[in-house]
């Protein structure tokens, strides 16, 4: 991927090449009218909106049931990631594909699941799970928490990214800022992991925690405190990164 502004990757060529992809798992989708339709309304648009053009126009040519349409859209997805980098370099034209299930498919949810985790094998799904979080709190809570556990490192970051109660770029989740109680357990599971992809994400949600929860956030650290890990010890520095820089007290007798 030459270097260029990102927004600048969602263009007429991108249209072509999923166009082609799509092609390969149903000879019906209309490859002419999709590619014109995203030419004709992408070049005004910032990122987020060329994103989500390109989902919106799949929904409007794919011509199937969203379940069936998801399928296809899972089918195109390629070989996994298998580094902690790359996820909006190579695999940038993903994107689209993780709105089209965020936006289209709350009412199938078992289906919806499965796409989200085999996206973020490759991209992320961290901002396609959130309208689940907030219309079946309970239900994707408890997806998450399995995922938690999963063999898979870009599905666990998965689990901790995806609840974090203010990811950048991202609505809020107003549940877990009022009580992030119900995440801790994800938290709590990935606490010695060894992947540095998954041990940031982790440091970052208890960050967020800290910035709302503040009595909740420091009664976590100081149980994970207790003979740390060196995973674990990363962590809780990252995590304590603006208190560290503030001389708090308490945050300097923790990573002592």
């Amino acid at each position: 991927m030459a270097f260029k502004k990102l927004k600048y990757w969602f263009d007429q060529e991108l249209a072509e090449m999923l166009s082609d992809k799509i092609l390969g798992e149903d000879s019906n989708f209309p490859r002419d009218q999709f590619v014109s339709t995203v030419v004709g309304k992408i070049d005004a648009l910032e990122l987020k909106d060329r994103v989500e053009l390109i989902a919106d126009t799949f929904h409007m040519h794919l011509g199937n049931s969203i379940p069936e349409n998801i399928k296809i859209l899972v089918a195109i997805l390629g070989p996994e990631n298998e580094k902690e980098t790359g996820m909006f370099t190579n695999y940038y034209w993903i994107m689209p594909i993780a709105k089209y299930v965020e936006k289209y498919g709350m009412g199938h949810f078992d289906i919806s699941m499965n796409a989200i985790a085999e996206i973020t094998k490759r991209n992320t799904g961290e901002y396609a799970i959130r309208p689940y979080l907030v219309n079946d709190t309970k239900k994707t809570l408890a997806m998450l928490t399995t995922w938690s556990q999963h063999q898979n490192k870009h599905i666990r970051r998965l689990s901790s990214e995806g609840v974090r109660p203010r990811l950048p770029w991202a609505k809020k989740l107003d549940v877990f800022i009022e009580n992030p109680t119900p995440i801790i357990p994800i938290l709590n599971n990935l606490k010695n992991d060894p992947s540095k992809y998954v041990q940031k994400s982790v440091a970052n949600c208890i960050n967020d925690i800290l910035k709302d929860n503040p009595e909740i956030g420091r009664n976590l650290i100081e149980k994970w405190n207790v003979n740390p890990t060196k995973e674990r010890k990363w962590i809780l520095k990252h995590a304590l990164r603006n208190l560290l820089k503030a001389q708090d007290q308490w945050a300097l007798k923790i990573i002592k």
